[in-house]
């Protein structure tokens, strides 16, 4: 038995492309099908009425039927079971009919978000329950390879520490929440763990199962957190609670309209007027609602002496700290940002899948677009859109590709960068088009070294490009001879899967899916990377496992460096289906013309604050419940987001952001594109969304590129 390397099966996986159409013809006999088919060269005719002759001699009655044993693979062990970082071995052997081994070459493919296979071995990434498919590299003698599901269970490794915090002091009639972290010896934290919480002496202090501990008596505690047989503490000594009024200020003094955040300090003070520093404080708030809100949701959100309010109407800013109390009142208005748009123009692709797309002025000093498409024979297309209400479809690019996935320009549009997937040798690599003539581009190179597999994404600066290799890294290119790019260096995070990659000031924040946000110095200097040698700066896990792309942003009304990061969950799992149009759920169908893209999506926007790279927090999220994000684009405070079956949204982002930004009336647009004539009819899909002049253009999976024209501000 050989093993080959790892990589997607196209049987197994779809990677072929759509199954041709059938031949339709009147008869059964393969005369029909040739008749149907009409004459074919003669070389073929023998080779063909060879075959015929030796079907008939096996379909004579009494003829002998030759049996077909097929092969089949076996596996030492009939499951795997391993810890989340750690690898096991899959050993496999291909057997004939008599059990006997045969000298065949295998392969192993599994899912590429929770492992990682490198012939054999089998490293689990993410936690669950999972399979590997092995197959045959080609057919056995009944014809088809043969095929043995393997399950693998990626379990979580041992928790080897736990780690308690809290406030630094207690003070007697006070309660303050700890909080606990169980860690792997990797230093990974175990996400969701439920801890039992201890006290060392309920005279003194008790805590409940969230580890809120209420201070009873002066004197020594121990607070404890256990889990799984590992226990982690906190040494206190309660003291008296000396304070005796208790101050609020801060907030705007006036209404605030929802979605600003409102920021207040409280301030104890013993009976002499010092200040006690550390004296705990809670926070809290009450709502009533204006006129005409009937039982609101949750009406806002509160966190450390920060509010804000989701729906209009008066609140109340509550602080207490042991027996004293304060309050401060302001009144929450509609946002009022809601804008109209029209359709100024369109360049219809109804007969591709279209996907990643590009505006920019070339350097003739007149405005284009670059399209990239699925299911088109590998062709990126042209758009003259100087004149955005009649585009003109200018020229073509072919490349060998299944998928033509991303296109972007370099920020001095001297060139673009053109990403395949499923090329036929299966070298993708990126593609790199000259742009002296930006209506009718040429290609200047192909780098396939070190990038065979898939290549997703790509990110253009003016002298390097940023190319994803079959998701397990990013290589560095040096791009200032477009017609000679060079190897300069690569960053691989290890167990990770990157998508997607975005570099601003020297730094390269990557989606990673489950690993979350990383972000590596490239040339920035801070930490110490260069071009030629990144170095890690800091990574940031998400709740939902599933980071697909990463956009940074200096808000200048903030005062705030933003990171806006998205989910891709093609599943609507738990949710309502809204049963409108063809099932996303299935692959398109040339000969049903049923399903397709997009698929059932689901996942939200996370926002994440990174003035502190070392120390990143997530603030706030854009959250619509029964759709799934795609790719990012933030400008002048304007979140552009493509949201596939969502549509294209647009989201005031500007202040400081916190809370969900869909309930709070921060949406200024959304336009969702139905058009009866689509590749699959009225089915919007958008998968991106960029400003450019005073437009907004987006791409629609199914019906193409779209140019938008906002309404005056309100």
């Amino acid at each position: 038995m050989q093993l080959q390397a790892p990589q997607e099966d196209a049987n197994l996986h779809g990677n072929a492309g759509p199954a041709p159409r059938r031949s339709r013809c009147s008869g059964g006999s393969v005369h029909g099908l040739l008749a149907a088919r009409g004459q074919n060269p003669p070389g073929i005719r023998t080779a063909i009425h060879g075959l015929l002759a030796l079907a008939a001699l096996f379909l004579l009655p009494g003829a002998p039927v030759v049996a077909q044993t097929a092969w089949r693979i076996e596996a030492d062990a009939p499951s795997l079971v391993i810890a989340r970082g750690e690898s096991a071995t899959l050993a496999v052997r291909v057997l004939d009919g008599d059990g006997q081994a045969v000298d065949e070459a295998v392969r192993i493919v599994g899912s590429r978000r929770a492992l990682s296979i490198d012939g054999g071995v089998v490293m689990g990434l993410e936690v669950g329950e999972w399979e590997v498919i092995v197959t045959t590299a080609r057919p056995g003698p009944d014809g088809r390879p043969a095929q043995l599901a393997v399950p693998v269970v990626v379990e979580w490794p041992p928790v080897v520490r736990v780690e308690v915090t809290g406030p630094r002091a207690l003070y007697e009639g006070t309660t303050v929440t700890h909080r606990a972290i169980a860690l792997h010896g990797d230093g990974t934290n175990r996400p969701g763990a439920g801890f039992e919480w201890r006290t060392s002496d309920p005279a003194r202090a008790d805590v409940d199962g969230f580890g809120h501990v209420r201070a009873l008596a002066p004197g020594p505690v121990r607070i404890e957190a256990a889990f799984e047989g590992v226990t982690g503490a906190v040494e206190h000594s309660v003291r008296e609670f000396a304070g005796a009024s208790l101050e609020i200020a801060g907030g705007a003094g006036g209404p605030v309209r929802t979605g600003d955040v409102q920021t207040f300090a409280a301030t104890v003070r013993d009976a002499g007027g010092a200040v006690i520093e550390d004296a705990p404080v809670e926070w809290s708030h009450s709502y009533v609602p204006a006129v005409g809100i009937v039982a609101p949701a949750a009406p806002g959100q509160m966190e450390d002496g920060r509010i804000v309010a989701d729906v209009p109407g008066e609140f109340t800013v509550l602080a207490r700290s042991g027996g004293l109390r304060a309050t401060r009142t302001f009144e929450a208005v509609q946002r009022e940002v809601v804008r109209a748009v029209e359709v100024v123009g369109r360049g219809n692709q109804e007969r591709v899948y279209s996907t990643d797309f590009w505006v920019f002025e070339g350097v003739d000093g007149r405005d284009y677009a670059l399209v990239g498409s699925k299911q088109s024979d590998g062709h990126g297309f042209v758009f003259d859109i100087t004149d955005p209400e009649n585009v003109v479809k200018t020229d073509s690019v072919q490349v060998d590709a299944r998928s033509v996935n991303d296109i972007k320009v370099s920020p001095d549009g001297r060139y673009a960068s053109l990403t395949r997937e499923g090329a036929s040798d299966r070298r993708n690599g990126v593609v790199i088009l000259d742009l002296a003539d930006p209506a009718h581009p040429v290609i200047a190179a192909e780098y396939t070294e070190g990038l065979t597999g898939g290549v997703h994404n790509a990110f253009p600066t003016n002298d390097y490009l940023f190319a994803l290799s079959n998701g397990d890294k990013y290589v560095i290119l040096d791009i200032r001879d477009i017609y000679n790019p060079t190897y300069v260096s690569e960053y691989d995070h290890p167990n990770s899967r990157v998508h997607d990659v975005w570099v601003h000031d020297g730094i390269a924040y990557s989606a990673e899916w489950g690993t979350g946000l990383v972000v590596v110095d490239v040339g920035n200097g801070r930490w110490g990377g260069t071009i030629d040698a990144p170095v890690f700066v800091s990574s940031y896990p998400v709740p939902t496992g599933a980071t697909h792309a990463a956009f940074p942003y200096w808000s200048e009304s903030a005062g705030k460096f933003y990171v806006f990061i998205g989910d891709e969950i093609l599943n609507r799992e738990g949710m309502a289906w809204e049963g409108a149009g063809p099932d996303f759920r299935q692959k398109y169908d040339p000969e049903t013309g049923r399903g397709g893209y997009p698929r059932a999506s689901w996942g939200y926007i996370q926002v994440i604050d990174f003035d502190d790279p070392g120390n990143p927090r997530m603030v706030a999220r854009y959250e619509v419940s029964e759709f799934g994000t795609h790719n990012i684009w933030v400008e002048d405070d304007i979140l552009y987001q493509a949201y596939y079956e969502g549509g294209m949204r647009l989201v005031d982002v500007s202040g400081e952001l916190m809370g969900n930004l869909y309930t709070q009336g921060r949406e200024v647009s959304v336009y969702k594109a139905f058009d009866p004539l689509g590749f699959v009819p009225n089915s919007p899909g958008a998968w991106s969304v960029m400003p450019h002049r005073d437009l907004v253009w987006f791409a629609d999976i199914n019906s193409g590129l779209w140019a938008l024209r906002l309404s005056e501000s309100p």
